[in-house]
C-alpha cells in the first residue's frame, strides 16, 4: 500500500529526434539512382495529465525518472522514421510544478486537462532534401535535434471547498465522517489524523468537498507538533471551518490561539470566509459552555454541533453553502 506523498522531485526528458538517412536508390536497370534518404522521426514529448481519481504523488515518486522515446532514424526509399512515444505523467488535481534549481513555479496544473511541458527534438532531414542540379549525390543528412531535460519539484495542494482546521482531538475526523462518506481514523489520542482526508458532503443542489487537515498545536508556526506541513492544502479552499472542542478548558482561547497560528503561517488564510464549529454538543448537556463561548466570540459565526447525535449538522451545511457562495 502506497503512503500519502504530497511533494517529490523528478527528472523528465523529451526524446531526441531521429537522424535523417543517407541513402541512394538501388534498383535493377536504374544505374544512376538518386538520393532517397528519409527523414528521422520526432522525439516524444513530456506531457502532464491531471487525473481526478489520484490523491497522492506516490506513483511518480517511486518512478522518479520519466523519459520520452527517441524518434527513429529515417530509412531509404524516403521512409520516414517513426515518431517517439510521449511520456505521460499522471498527477492529482492541484499539482504544481517548480524548477528544482530556482524554485520558481513553472505551471499550476489546476483540476483538469493535459499540458505538454517539453517538446521532443525534431527529426533530421534525409539526404533526399539536399539534392540539386549541381549536387546530385549528397552524402550527408541532418542529425535529429536533442531532447530537453529538466529537474522538477512536484507539489500537490488538495483542492477542497471547506478546510477543517483545529487542534488534535477537536473532533474534525468525526465531523468529516458524519457529514460525508469518508472513513477517517478516529481515536481518543492526539494526532490520529496523520494525512489530510477528503469527503464529499451533499448540500442538495451541489456537492461540497471537505478536507480534514491534521491537527496543529500552539507553536506549530515554529515547527512544533506536525508543524504546518499540511496547511498548504487549505490554501485553495473557498473557506475554513475552525473546529473547536466545547469541552476544552477555554474554547475561546483555543480558537484565538489557532487563528494566531494561521495568521503567523499565512495572513491570506485568516482572510478567507470562515465558520467556527463548536463540536461535541452532546457532552455539554446544559449548554452553559456553549453560551459562554458565544459571549466571548460575539463577532464570530458559531455553529454548535454533535457528530455523535447529528445535532446542528443541517445548520452547518447551510453555512457551507453561504461560504461557497460568498467567495
Amino acid at each position: 500500500m502506497t503512503g500519502f506523498v504530497d511533494e517529490t522531485e523528478i527528472v523528465v526528458s523529451s526524446g531526441k529526434g531521429g537522424n535523417g538517412s543517407v541513402s541512394f536508390r538501388r534498383e535493377k536497370y536504374v544505374p544512376k539512382g538518386g538520393p532517397d534518404g528519409g527523414d528521422g522521426g520526432n522525439g516524444g514529448n513530456v506531457v502532464f495529465k491531471v487525473k481526478e481519481n489520484l490523491k497522492t504523488l506516490a506513483r511518480i515518486k517511486s518512478a522518479r525518472v520519466f523519459r520520452a522515446e527517441n524518434g527513429r532514424n529515417g530509412e531509404g526509399r524516403r521512409k520516414h522514421g517513426r515518431n517517439g512515444d510521449d511520456v505521460i505523467i499522471q498527477v492529482p488535481p492541484g499539482t504544481i510544478l517548480r524548477d528544482k534549481e530556482s524554485g520558481n513555479t513553472i505551471k499550476d496544473l489546476g483540476t483538469e486537462g493535459e499540458w505538454t511541458f517539453l517538446k521532443g527534438g525534431h527529426g533530421g532531414k534525409g539526404n533526399w532534401h539536399y539534392r540539386s542540379s549541381v549536387r546530385q549525390a549528397p552524402r550527408y543528412a541532418q542529425e535529429g535535434e536533442p531532447g530537453q531535460e529538466r529537474e522538477l519539484v512536484v507539489e500537490m495542494n488538495i483542492i477542497a471547498d471547506i478546510g477543517f482546521v483545529g487542534f488534535p482531538n477537536a473532533g474534525k475526523s468525526s465531523l468529516l465522517a458524519a457529514l460525508t462518506n469518508a472513513h477517517p481514523k478516529i481515536a481518543d489520542y492526539p494526532f490520529t489524523t496523520k494525512i489530510p482526508n477528503l469527503g464529499v458532503a451533499d448540500l442538495g443542489f451541489t456537492d461540497c468537498i471537505l478536507a480534514d487537515i491534521p491537527g496543529i498545536i500552539e507553536g506549530a508556526s515554529n515547527g512544533a507538533g506536525l508543524g504546518f506541513r499540511f496547511l498548504k492544502h487549505i490554501s485553495r479552499t473557498k473557506g475554513l471551518a475552525f473546529v473547536i472542542d466545547i469541552e476544552d478548558e477555554d474554547p475561546a482561547a483555543a480558537y484565538k490561539t489557532l487563528a494566531a497560528e494561521l495568521q503567523q503561517y499565512d495572513t491570506g488564510l485568516t482572510e478567507k470566509p470562515h465558520i467556527v464549529v463548536a463540536s461535541k454538543a452532546d457532552l455539554d448537556e446544559t449548554g452553559e459552555k456553549y453560551e459562554s463561548f458565544k459571549k466571548k466570540l460575539v463577532m464570530e459565526n458559531i455553529v454548535f454541533v454533535s457528530s455523535y447525535s447529528g445535532f446542528g449538522l443541517a445548520e452547518l451545511k447551510n453555512e457551507f453553502i453561504r461560504v461557497i457562495q460568498e467567495k
